[in-house]
This record gives structure tokens, sequence and C-alpha cells, in this order.
């Protein structure tokens, strides 16, 4: 086998305790997909670093999520250090040379790489229901607003768009039930509480544009290696909804795009899922049905998908069966449910009669796995216990400073930092409540006697005489005094004649306010009118 054509993984362990053959991921059968289990500590970051290193150099891109941070270290030169070069001369790795990979760093808060960004419409229904947790008949509602934007030409970019046309559904409660079904402004407003909280956590930061283009996870360098995109999810995990659902929208983007082509000699992106238990928590079966099918048919579109967890037992056994690809680290068995785990990994390999798989697996070290990988004809191989070979970057972490260098020097940068807001269903819903405000407007005026009415002031009666004081607001007088109120007369109604007890020092006050138009003006007659309240 070509060394280009496969990925070396590590050597595995014989009767005698030293590791001699080496274990490798054949790239012809790398879009079969993967899982990688095993307990916190065991080395499971390590063996996803490795495999990313690997699909790199053999010129496949590479998606994958940082959890802890410690994935970064990727882009840059690994360092020499004893415990690496004695792993190295353990599995034979000759020579063992140091590299740096290409990375994009990306990150849904834009603090830690470049914004990643989805409309609501590319969302959809069911995902954007799985990420508000909604019920039944919420999500119901959320069907028809989809429905809706697309009967009335509304385009659903960001959550000001759909908390939009949520408002306009609450309105038009009764004339959608009519068309739809049951509307309830109850359920409406569920859902408007449900968007605000998942704004508060962020939300809103992903739904907007510029859109990921998928074209962009799938770069490769000059001299042919694959790009390694790293997502900040540090903070991400904070809102584990949140990760799993821009997760599986990005699967199924990519289960969308990209073009049917087979089996191909290697894929065209791998993409690893970690901590992939949090896609199937309380999922409900119309989600683990979906991602079943992503998985089950996207090999052929060219992708990869490898599920990394801590135990097999996370993964429903419907997507359990589509992965060939097992590597399976150190697993404990105190407690019952670690038991059974225990035994479904060690069922799921192909038995190796020098050792006990179920044993082994509680017995691995750090850095050691059981692996088995698809041979040729796609069978899979007798499992292996195999010590992981050493990455050829760095260890742990890259530093602040480094990081936001690799983001100004990044073949995608300036293209997504900037958030773009055209005109979307929050735009039109608000013309069109501005154009019914109007001709609602236009009907009073000319139910008052046309546009030629006078609009006239009422205010308290500040001279005792028993009637209201009136002031004209032709000129587009709007008096501040929250005592004074509008009222809307024709022209054909004739003013209040002046009383003949005004005083000389109200009747000049009531000139002049018929004459002022200005802040200044309006300041004035607040201040002369409060003094005479005062006066009183």
């Amino acid at each position: 086998m070509a060394e280009d054509a496969a990925i070396f993984l590590g050597a595995s362990r014989k009767p005698d305790d030293s590791y001699q053959q080496p274990e490798q991921l054949l790239l012809k059968y790398a879009n079969r997909h993967g899982l990688v289990t095993g307990a916190t500590g065991t080395g499971k970051t390590v063996t996803l670093q490795v495999l990313a290193e690997g699909f790199s150099n053999a010129g496949v891109p590479v998606f994958c999520a940082d959890i802890k941070g410690d994935l970064s270290g990727i882009a840059m030169m690994g360092e020499s250090k004893d415990f690496l070069l004695k792993r190295a001369e353990q599995v034979h790795l000759e020579p063992y040379e140091f590299q740096e990979f290409p990375v994009i760093f990306w990150d849904l808060f834009g603090e830690q790489g470049h914004p990643i960004r989805a409309t609501v419409s590319e969302m959809g229904p069911l995902l954007l229901s799985r990420l508000m947790n909604l019920t039944e008949a919420q999500e119901g509602i959320i069907n028809i607003a989809f429905r809706l934007a697309d009967e009335e030409g509304l385009l659903l970019l960001d959550m000001k768009d759909l908390q939009a046309l949520l408002a306009n559904i609450a309105e038009r409660a009764d004339e959608l039930s009519a068309r739809y079904g049951n509307v309830t402004k109850a359920s409406v407003g569920a859902i408007q509480r449900t968007l605000l909280v998942l704004e508060q956590q962020g939300g809103s930061h992903f739904f907007g544009e510029p859109a990921l283009r998928i074209s962009d996870l799938m770069r490769t360098t000059r001299d042919g290696r694959g790009a390694i995109n790293v997502l900040a999810a540090d903070k991400l995990m904070m809102n584990p909804r949140l990760y799993a659902t821009f997760l599986l929208w990005l699967m199924s983007e990519l289960f969308e795009e990209l073009p049917e082509i087979g089996d191909p000699d290697k894929p065209k992106l791998v993409f690893f899922f970690d901590e992939a238990h949090l896609l199937f928590d309380g999922a409900p079966k119309i989600l683990v049905d979906r991602v079943e099918q992503v998985v089950r048919l996207i090999r052929s579109k060219g992708v990869g998908v490898y599920f990394i967890t801590q135990n097999p037992l996370d993964v429903p056994e419907t997507v359990l069966a589509q992965l060939g690809n097992r590597i399976q680290h150190a697993l404990r068995a105190y407690t019952p449910r670690e038991q059974k785990a225990v035994k479904t990994a060690a069922e799921t390999f192909r038995p190796n009669p020098d050792f006990e798989c179920a044993t082994a697996i509680t017995q691995l070290g750090t850095g050691e796995a059981l692996v088995s990988t698809l041979g040729e004809k796609g069978v899979p191989s007798v499992v292996q216990r195999t010590l992981i070979r050493p990455p050829a970057s760095r260890v742990g972490p890259v530093t602040p400073q480094e990081r936001q260098r690799l983001i100004a020097e990044s073949p995608v940068a300036g293209q997504y930092d900037k958030p773009i807001d055209r005109e979307s269903a929050f735009e039109i819903l608000q013309a069109r409540a501005k154009k019914a405000q109007d001709s609602e407007f236009e009907a009073s005026q000319r139910g008052n006697g046309g546009s030629g009415g006078r609009t006239r002031w009422t205010l308290p009666d500040f001279d005792g005489d028993g009637r209201p004081d009136t002031i004209g607001a032709d000129d587009g007088y709007r008096p501040d005094n929250r005592e004074v109120r509008r009222e809307r007369a024709p022209r054909s109604t004739p003013q209040p004649r002046p009383s003949n007890r005004q005083s000389v020092t109200e009747t000049a006050i009531k000139a002049v306010v018929r004459t002022v138009g200005t802040q200044v003006g309006r300041a004035l007659v607040r201040g002369i009118l409060g003094s005479l309240k005062k006066g009183r």
C-alpha cells in the first residue's frame, strides 16, 4: 500500500509486548465514517489531531471542533519532547519530523476566529424547532411561519426577521387559523420568549449574513495540503443545544450542496463531530432519523463523518452501524452502565484470538487504543491493540497572539468579519405596517372633513370660566404638556370665543401661543403657563 493512500495511525502490540505491525486508515474507505471513543484523559484529542494531520497531508480538508482549546496547537510546529520521541521510537516512526499545518479558525461568536453565520431560512423549521426545544404545537407555528414567508416573498435572514414575522402571525391569528389550522397568540408568545432567551445566549450571532460558503471549508494550499478548519467551541459549549444544532446544520448543508461522486480515492472533506452525545441527548425520533439519513447518504458525496464521544452507547445503534472505522480508547467499568458500554464496544469489533477485547478495553494505557479499520474490499480488519503515533504539530493550545496572527493571515480574512443587513422580512413588514397606518390616518382625515380640517389643542381651564381653553396648531405646533390632549375638528367647526373675563396677561399669553412653532417657543410657553399655575 502506497504511503499517500493511507494514514499511519500507530503500531499494534504483539504478545511479547512489542509494537511491530503498522496500523493504517485507507483513504479510499475513509468516507465510510468512523468512531473515536474513550474515557476522559485517555488520548482522544491526540488521536483526533493525528487523524486531522494525516488527512491534511493527503490533501483532504478537515472540519473539527476544539472543545477545550487544545486542538488549536495543530497550527504550530511541534516541539521536541522526550515522551514524544519515545513514542515515535516505539511505533517505528522514522523519520519523526515536526510540522505545522494550514489552519483556519472559526467561531460562531466571532471572538476566536472568523464568524460563522447561517440564515434562518437555511436552518429550516425542523432544526430551528430543535434548537429552541419547541412543543409540537409550537413547531407547527414555525412551519406556518416558513410557509407564509415563501408565499409572501419574505426573506428570513436573521432573528429580527423571524420575530417580526411571528408578531405579524399573532396579529393575523384568526385569518391564518382558517387557512392552516389553529394559531394561538399564546403559542406565538411562547416562541417569542424562547427566541429572546436564545438571543441572550448568543444565538443572534449565528443568524445573519454573509452566510458561510461550503467551498471555504474545502480549501487546499498550493502545496496540495488540505485546510484544517478549527471551530472554537469552548464558549459555544455553554449552550450545547446550539452547538449540536449548528453541526447538524453543517452536515445537512454538505449533504444538500455537494454533488454525488460515488466512492472517490480519498474523501473531499472529513467532518469530526466532538462531544457527539450532545446531538442525540433528548432528540426526537424525527431528528435521529434525519441524522441517520445524512450519515448513510453523505458518503456518496465524498464526505467522511467521525463521531467522537466517551461512550459508544451515546450513539444510536442505527447510526453506529454506519461507522466502519473504529478507534476505542480505554473505558472504565465500575457501574452497570459502564460495564454495558464495555461489552457493547467489544462486540462491535472483529475478534482477535490474541486477547479478550472486553478485558483489554479496561486495561489500555493513555495513548493506546483498540483499532479496527476497513481493509481491502471494505471488510473490517481484526481488532488490534495499538499505540497511537505522536502528532507532528504542537501538543497544546496556541497563544492569543499566535491566534490573532493566524486569523489575520487566513485566506478568508475580511470575507465574514463584517455583518450585512439587507432588506428582508423585518423591513418589508415594517413598511407594510407604516403604509397601513398612513392609509388609516388618511381615512380618518376624510371622515373628519378632509385634509383641510384644523387641529385644535384643548388645555385645562386656566382662567376659571368653566370652559377649556384652545390654541391652534396649523403651523405644526405640538405642546409637550402632558395635560394637553389632541382633538380633530372639521374646518366648519367654530373656535370657542374668548371669555370677557380673561385678564390682559392671559390674552397676551394666548397670542404668543398661536405664533410659536419652535422648541424655544414651546419651552417659553411651558414656563409661562407653569408660572401662572403656581400663582393661582
